[in-house]
């Protein structure tokens, strides 16, 4: 009953775009390899579900909006059967709705079609098909980038070879979940989902970073592959060794904000994870699939407002960030961007709301179910939906149909840091999301 199909669009912007992922200014100024947004459409019965993945930093829900009208337009789905990811790639370009910038209001216009027209194309492309799945591993290139420090303080990316690193917060999640969908007369999918920042490349160089060059490298490896790629739960996660030997730091340099980062180790995350996927290729378990099923759900999250007596400092250093003279605070490097950010989400917030509505995002397909949350969920969320032992396979993605910043751990606001500082939410999202996911999958499963 299964069927799938599988289609691909380039979506780079054009030079001059803004790009997106840091608390500095940046313009493209080249190409290193292309942008794609990538779809994966499977229908089984009478419903028709497509997972959308686009090579973006982040776009928010009022944008993400637009994107299922368009392709509820062009191609008739409902829209709760739309999921749409980005991989939040930090060098692809900025696309906000409210931006006056007409630059990136042609981009937004352009992406929304090539979305659109990507996902009409997959429909098109639907043939029969059987689905397998298996986990394999990638070691040694996903770290924790939150630090306890010799001073008792918390830091997030606290530089390579810092001799007052006294001990890493959390652990990492290696494995790689591949599904793979082999289809009749046509050329075999794969969709892959792996937990890691891309943010390795740096610099003004539009980018798909380590997911985009996966992608490929998947697609040179395996004879008539398409490859999709879902990031995983990476908040709190991403590629930096403190504490490299040997060549670890081939290819790599020292970044403006102590993050060390390089091309040629965008590549070297891509072939290991490439590797996680060749350990299961030809041995994943094929199961039945009776039916796809998709569901958003809607939530209400309380709101990190700010304490009042913070608030005029919080001015002084946002006014100060914001008419480019960062050289008159007292920081550095990450504890920069972590001073700047924290004081950036006080402002934002100085009148409320006192709480978001956010929307998770679930598909069914057969035992096996994703589960899409929109913004940076650390990797304690995916670990923990991971287990729902009703399904054989659960795939955790970030920024899903929205993008609405950091989704730390309870413990990460006690201990302080960039995400818990800069998240627009209280205490407690993080908790929320796991029960509210585990809800969703209960009820796509019925």
């Amino acid at each position: 009953m299964l069927k799938a199909g599988f289609a691909r669009g380039n979506i780079n912007p054009m030079m001059g775009a803004d790009i997106s992922g840091y608390y500095k200014e940046r313009k493209a100024d080249g190409i290193l390899d292309n942008l794609e947004v990538n779809a994966l459409a499977l229908e089984c019965g009478e419903e028709k579900v497509v997972l959308v993945c686009l090579d973006n930093c982040g776009i928010k829900q009022d944008l993400i909006c637009d994107f299922h009208d368009a392709i509820v337009k062009l191609t008739g789905m409902k829209k709760d059967n739309i999921y749409i990811a980005e991989t939040h790639t930090h060098t692809g370009p900025s696309a906000r709705k409210s931006s006056e910038d007409p630059l990136e209001q042609e981009y937004i216009k352009f992406a929304i079609r090539r979305t659109a027209d990507a996902v009409k194309l997959a429909l098109d492309d639907l043939k029969p098909a059987k689905m397998g799945w298996g986990i394999g591993q990638a070691p040694g290139v996903a770290f924790v980038r939150r630090f306890r420090m010799k001073d008792g303080s918390v830091r997030t990316n606290p530089g390579v070879n810092n001799p007052d690193i006294l001990e890493p917060i959390g652990q990492v999640d290696e494995r790689v979940s591949v599904l793979r969908f082999d289809r009749e007369g046509a050329e075999t999918l794969l969709l892959v989902n792996f937990a890691n920042h891309p943010d390795v490349v740096g610099g003004c160089k539009i980018s798909a970073d380590w997911p985009g060059l996966l992608r490929h490298q998947v697609e040179k490896s395996l004879d008539d592959t398409r490859c999709i790629f879902f990031n995983g739960a990476q908040g709190d996660v991403n590629h930096v060794n403190v504490h490299p030997k040997g060549g670890d730091f081939n290819g790599m340099f020292r970044d403006f904000d102590d993050v060390s980062r390089g091309y040629a180790h965008s590549k070297h995350i891509a072939n290991v994870v490439c590797g996680g996927v060749l350990q299961v290729y030809e041995k994943v378990k094929y199961i039945d699939v009776e039916s796809v099923t998709a569901l958003q759900k809607t939530i209400q999250v309380p709101a990190n407002l700010p304490d009042p007596a913070e608030l005029p400092e919080a001015h002084r250093i946002n006014d100060l960030h914001n008419a480019g003279k960062d050289s008159e605070l007292p920081y550095e490097g990450m504890m920069l961007t972590t001073v700047v950010a924290r004081a950036a989400r006080m402002v934002r917030l100085e009148h409320g709301p006192d709480h978001f509505e956010m929307t998770l995002s679930g598909v069914r397909v057969g035992p096996v179910a994703l589960v899409g949350i929109p913004g940076e969920p650390f990797n304690g969320i995916g670990r923990a939906l991971k287990e729902t032992e009703e399904y054989e396979l659960v795939i955790p993605t970030c920024c899903t149909n929205g993008y609405e910043g950091y989704f730390p751990m309870q413990d990460a606001y006690d201990q302080g840091g960039y995400e818990a500082g800069s998240s627009s939410f209280k205490a407690g999202v993080a908790e929320l999301i796991i029960s509210e996911g585990k809800e969703l999958l209960n009820q796509i499963k019925a």
